[in-house]
């Protein structure tokens, strides 16, 4: 089975600016996978490279056994940006719909997709205001929603807890790990250590856009949680013994 990621010597450069030095990475199907480091590290630039929204000069990137060029691998993707610029006036019902009608989801089965979906993050009763007037958090929901609409085999997001509170935090957790559950695998950007360490099966941390250190969470950090995550990370950035 090919992985759900796979990346080898990646490469993207911004004019004089290389922001992915050499990026190799695998990421196995029906994982939640944390990928790390700090601001300017590379990791959004990654993303995007993964979804194919920004070329790179070398390597190779894969999503399914597929190159990002190749339209088939988009339609297994769900996208959670870390920050999405939806329209004011729409309602969250509209924007799954139109979501939905992109991806030729027929429109009974549409409708039904966009409550059940409603209903898993907590709007379904509000699903007929303005997202202008909704806050962060209720925004990231939205977002959440929109990334599943499709039923993607692979579920990429980027900083996924902003604008959580603890309550929605929680919730979150449920639905990522009821995803895994059901052989979804999740790629996940986050600065919120404690949540990477209570939902992945495997980490990667990277400084400058090249990798420091990737495994399995609980060989990194002691099947018996020996180690704490945020200490490891800061010492693995900073060079330190870990």
């Amino acid at each position: 089975m090919n992985p759900a990621i796979e990346l080898k010597d990646l490469v993207v450069e911004y004019k004089s600016h290389r922001a992915v030095n050499g990026l190799s990475l695998k990421v196995g199907t029906g994982q939640i996978f944390g990928f790390l480091g700090p601001n300017g590290a590379g990791k959004s630039t990654t993303i995007k490279t993964i979804l194919g929204l920004i070329p790179f000069q070398s390597g190779e990137v894969k999503i399914h056994g597929l190159l990002p060029s190749n339209p088939a691998s988009r339609r297994s993707i769900g996208y959670l940006p870390e920050d999405a610029n939806y329209y004011r006036f729409l309602t969250p019902q509209e924007i799954l719909t139109f979501y939905g009608r992109i991806f030729g989801i027929p429109k009974a089965k549409l409708k039904s997709r966009v409550s059940n979906l409603l209903s898993l993050v907590g709007l379904s009763s509000v699903a007929g205001k303005f997202v202008g007037t909704f806050s962060k958090g209720m925004t990231q929901k939205v977002s959440l929603a929109q990334a599943l609409i499709n039923d993607p085999d692979t579920l990429i997001l980027d900083e996924p807890t902003s604008g959580l509170d603890p309550l929605a935090r929680m919730d979150l957790r449920n639905i990522l790990t009821d995803l895994k559950a059901r052989g979804k695998t999740i790629f996940f950007s986050s600065h919120e250590l404690s949540e990477v360490e209570l939902l992945c099966d495997s980490i990667a941390i990277i400084k400058g856009g090249a990798l420091l250190r990737s495994g399995a969470t609980a060989e990194i950090l002691g099947a018996h949680g020996e180690k704490n995550l945020e200490m490891f990370f800061l010492e693995t950035i900073r060079g330190g013994k870990s």
